[in-house]
C-alpha cells in the first residue's frame, strides 16, 4: 500500500505514564484490557500531547463495539469516559453530505449525474456545467477554498464564518476559477462539498441542519450530533491548540457541509456499524467506487476508498478544525473499524499523531 495515503489529510486545513491500558467506557463489556500493542500506540500518541487533551476512541471489532476514552491530566494519562462528549468533526462532515446527497437519489429526487446548474438560481461563472457526482468525489475542478478563504492573511481561527450565503454567490457567479476540467481529476475540494450541502438545502426548502436531524441522525439513532451548538455546549469538549491553549469554535456558514457536525463516538458508532447492513441502499451507494485515482485509492461519495495488499478495501476519512482532528475508518467485509475524535488542532503539529493512530489501530485488529 503507498504510504501517502495515510500522510493525505482530509481536513478542513488549507494545506493539503507507560504501561497496560485499561478502561470502563464499553457498553458491551464491564472492562476492555487493551492489547499489548494497542496499548503502546495509544499511549505514545497522548504522551505527545499537552494536558486537557482527550481522546475518544470506538474500537469496532467483528461489529462489536468498545468505548475507550482517554484524557491527559498534569503528564499522566488517564482512562476518562468521554463517549458521550461532543467534538467537532470536521471534514467527516462530508460522509454525511454524501450520506443525504445518496438519500435525495434512492429517493429519485435527484440523479448523482444531473448537472447542479438546474437547482441554481444563478448561472455559474462561464457556465461552467458540474454534476452533483462530481461534486460528490471531488471531482468538479473547483479549488479548495474560494481565493477569499485562501489568503495567507487570514485568521485561521474561525475562518469560515464570515463567508455567508451572499459570498458563496458572488464568488461562485463573479470569481470562480477551475483549476482543473470538470470530472477529469479528484482534487479535495471543501468548497464543493459547502456547494453541495447549500445545493440540498435548496432543493427541500429548509435548512442543513433540519436535513440532518430529519433525514440522517434520526434514522441512524444519533441524538448527540447536530450542527448548533448551543444545543449541546454543556457536553462540548473545549478545542485545545498544539501547547494546550484553547481555541475558538469554528463557525462553517455556506460551508457547513463540509466540517459544520459536532458528534460523539456513541453517535459515531451507529453510523459505522450501519454501513455493515448491505442492504442499506443509501450507504453502499456512499462506498461505491464512483471514480478511480489509481491501483490503491478510489472515491466514494466522500470516502476514501483504500485498497490493501490483502485485496479488501478500508473505507475511511478524516477531519480537522482549528480545535480538533478525527478520524474512521471501517471494513466492511471483516466488520472492523477505528474512530477517533480528539479535542486538539488540525492546524499544528500534533494532528499528525491523531491521523496515524488510526490505520495503526485498524492494522492490530484486522
Amino acid at each position: 500500500m503507498k504510504n501517502y495515503l495515510w500522510i493525505t489529510f482530509f481536513a478542513l486545513t488549507y494545506f493539503s505514564g507507560h504501561g497496560q491500558l485499561e478502561t470502563s467506557t464499553t457498553k458491551q463489556t464491564e472492562k476492555i484490557h487493551l492489547s499489548e500493542k494497542q496499548s503502546e500506540l495509544i499511549t505514545h500518541c497522548m504522551d505527545t500531547l499537552p494536558n486537557q487533551a482527550q481522546l475518544s476512541i470506538a474500537l469496532i471489532e467483528n461489529g462489536n463495539v468498545h468505548f475507550l476514552g482517554f484524557k491527559k491530566e498534569k503528564d499522566s494519562v488517564i482512562p476518562y469516559d468521554n463517549s458521550g462528549k461532543v467534538f467537532e468533526i470536521g471534514s467527516i462532515t462530508k460522509v454525511f453530505t454524501a450520506t443525504l446527497l445518496a438519500d435525495f437519489v434512492v429517493d429519485q429526487k435527484i440523479h448523482l449525474d444531473d448537472p447542479i446548474n438546474e437547482h441554481l438560481d444563478f448561472s455559474l461563472k462561464n457556465n461552467v456545467q458540474i454534476t452533483f457526482k462530481q461534486l460528490a468525489t471531488h471531482t468538479s475542478g473547483l479549488p479548495r477554498v474560494p481565493i477569499s478563504l485562501s489568503s495567507p492573511d487570514l485568521s485561521l481561527e474561525n475562518p469560515y464564518k464570515d463567508f455567508e450565503e451572499d459570498k458563496l454567490r458572488l464568488y461562485l457567479t463573479e470569481k470562480l476559477e477551475l483549476i482543473g476540467e470538470p470530472g477529469a481529476a479528484s482534487s479535495y475540494s471543501n468548497l464543493g462539498f459547502g456547494l453541495l450541502g447549500y445545493l440540498l438545502e435548496k432543493i427541500d426548502n429548509t435548512t442543513y441542519e433540519d436535513l440532518m436531524q430529519t433525514r440522517i441522525f434520526s434514522k441512524y439513532h444519533m441524538p448527540g450530533s447536530t450542527t448548533n451548538r448551543d444545543r449541546i455546549k454543556e457536553i462540548l469538549v473545549e478545542g485545545l491548540n498544539d501547547t494546550g491553549n484553547p481555541v475558538p469554535n469554528w463557525d462553517m456558514a455556506a460551508h457547513m457541509g463540509a466540517g459544520g457536525i459536532l458528534s460523539n463516538i456513541e453517535d459515531l458508532a451507529k453510523f459505522a456499524i450501519a454501513q455493515f447492513d448491505d442492504t442499506n441502499r443509501e450507504l453502499k451507494l456512499t462506498r461505491a467506487k464512483h471514480f478511480t485515482v489509481d491501483e490503491y485509492y478510489s472515491t466514494g461519495l466522500a470516502w476514501g476508498l483504500i485498497k490493501m495488499d490483502s485485496g479488501e478495501v478500508w473505507d475511511w476519512h478524516n477531519g480537522g478544525t482549528g480545535g480538533y482532528t478525527s478520524s474512521m475508518i471501517l471494513n466492511t467485509e471483516t466488520k472492523n473499524g477505528i474512530i477517533i475524535l480528539s479535542n486538539i488542532s488540525a492546524l499544528g503539529k500534533l494532528t499528525a499523531h491523531i491521523a496515524g493512530l488510526a490505520p495503526e489501530l485498524m492494522e492490530t485488529i484486522e
